[in-house]
């Protein structure tokens, strides 16, 4: 399935006429460049869930740090990482679903 009907799907999943009020994710770019994806992990399955820090160095441009801290599922990538970010979210949060 296409990484982002996945996340379309499990942002659906969480709706409950609450929490898209109060919580929900962003992604942005930063300025080195590259991507960064928070998922807010409140009031969802996950929320409780372990997760094991994710570091990638592979150059300047090619690199991942994803981590789950205040609740909020935290990745950041380089500039042609943003696609490897969501889908080390989507095997995480599908393991623990």
């Amino acid at each position: 399935m296409d990484i982002l009907i996945w996340l379309e799907n499990w942002f659906l999943q969480n709706c409950d006429n609450d929490w898209e009020h109060s919580y929900g994710l962003r992604i942005a770019t930063l300025d080195n460049p590259g991507w960064s994806v928070e998922i807010s992990l409140n009031d969802t399955v996950l929320e409780e869930m372990e997760y094991t820090k994710t570091i990638i160095e592979r150059s300047n441009n090619d690199w991942i740090h994803c981590f789950v801290e205040e609740n909020t599922f935290k990745g950041y990538g380089g500039p042609n990482n943003l696609r490897e970010i969501l889908e080390i979210f989507k095997n995480w949060a599908s393991i623990n679903n």
